[in-house]
């Protein structure tokens, strides 16, 4: 079960629209540089591209890559299934903490039926646990 980094987004105001990165610096217990969510409960969040593929083929509804909010999207890599679970993001460890379910805020800035189409295949919330750089291409992958 290993997939890859497809794309990586930094999001500096709430509001914001995501800026697309080809790599990051990502700090333990911290999060993104440069990325809002720095220093907040959640380190970095991911989405598979397949749960926006079926978000489209489920309700017509498409969100490019960022507009989900999450940080980092990835391919081939089931990450329900990391909940609670080490994984590696390149070359930084992690762990799952809990699904990333989609908000009111989340539907505010993109359509109607987002946060229900985005139900238990938003993402996932993890804890950083060893830094590094991360980039797009890089493997997603259990310890």
């Amino acid at each position: 079960m290993s997939g890859r980094i497809e794309s990586i987004h930094v999001i500096t105001e709430k509001a914001g629209r995501p800026e697309e990165r080809d790599r990051v610096s990502v700090v333990a217990g911290r999060g993104i540089e440069g990325d809002r969510k720095f220093d907040s409960n959640h380190d970095i969040t991911l989405v598979e591209a397949e749960a926006l593929e079926g978000l489209t083929d489920d309700t017509g509804i498409e969100l490019g890559p960022g507009e989900s909010r999450r940080q980092v999207m990835t391919r081939g890599v089931s990450l329900n299934e990391l909940v609670g679970k080490r994984f590696r993001v390149g070359a930084v460890e992690c762990v799952g903490e809990e699904l990333c379910e989609p908000c009111d805020h989340l539907q505010s800035l993109t359509e109607p039926g987002v946060l229900r189409g985005l139900v238990h295949r938003g993402g996932l919330c993890a804890e950083v646990v060893s830094g590094g750089e991360i980039a797009v291409g890089d493997s997603v992958e259990p310890c």
